[in-house]
């Protein structure tokens, strides 16, 4: 498997949303509740900074996608934040790795300054791991931040990388 990330194309759509779908229905990582459509993933894709796919350049799957936006606005515009989804069958191949360094490059490419998660699931150990390996900082910990789909809350420790 050789993969390649790149900018999305809109025939990758389905594999997209199917993808992003499954992290929500997985509960644990996502803050969204709600499934994507044909339609409202065609426009929540679109109207990002950079949405891209991880994808095997010989069979043409994808096997995980990012998104990246600002966090916010005006003087804090400098500041994006971005979301990450690995397939299920695909976790484990350093795929996640792949795309958090592609959105390392695309963000000082839209010239953003700073890329900041707010927040990331103290539980989600790998995502943290792999985070701090690549260079982020730990902000802090927020008690309670996350409802889990069970419906317990969850800290969510905040992290960012200047670009």
């Amino acid at each position: 498997m050789e993969i390649e990330v790149r900018k999305y194309q809109e025939k990758d759509l389905p594999e997209m949303i199917q993808i992003w779908n499954q992290v929500v229905e997985e509960g644990v990582a996502f803050p969204q509740e709600d499934f994507l459509t044909s339609q409202t993933g065609r426009d929540f894709f679109g109207q990002q900074t950079h949405s891209a796919v991880a994808v095997d350049i010989v069979s043409e799957r994808i096997h995980g996608l990012y998104i990246l936006h600002p966090n916010n606005v005006g003087r804090c515009g400098h500041i994006c934040n971005a979301s990450y989804a690995v397939s299920k069958e695909s976790r484990g191949r350093h795929i996640g790795e792949k795309l958090v360094l592609d959105c390392l490059n695309q963000g000082r490419a839209y010239g953003f300054g700073v890329l900041q998660f707010n927040a990331v699931v103290a539980t989600n150990v790998h995502a943290r791991h792999l985070y701090e390996r690549l260079g982020f900082i730990q902000l802090g910990t927020i008690p309670g931040g996350f409802r889990m789909k069970d419906g317990h809350y969850e800290d969510i420790c905040p992290y960012y990388h200047e670009l």
